[in-house]
């Protein structure tokens, strides 16, 4: 009876350290996603500003849309 007693106390410990471990792991991967696109939308927002800049000084039309920097 000891037995069976020890085995379901210790499966269940088992299930809450699994349990933890992949909250830590999803925690870890929405972090990772997070600077991911920060650091991408920086090179991606730097491109676009170049591209308007060279269309801006290139063109005779003006281009008021091209964004301010920031």
């Amino acid at each position: 009876m000891f037995q069976y007693l020890r085995k379901v106390t210790s499966s269940t410990k088992d299930r809450g350290a699994t349990a933890v471990e992949y909250a830590l792991m999803v925690a870890a991967i929405a972090a990772l996603i997070v600077g991911v696109v920060f650091g991408l939308g920086k090179i991606v927002y730097g491109a676009f500003n170049n591209t308007c800049t060279a269309i801006q000084s290139g063109a005779s039309l003006s281009a008021s849309n091209c964004p301010s920097g920031g």
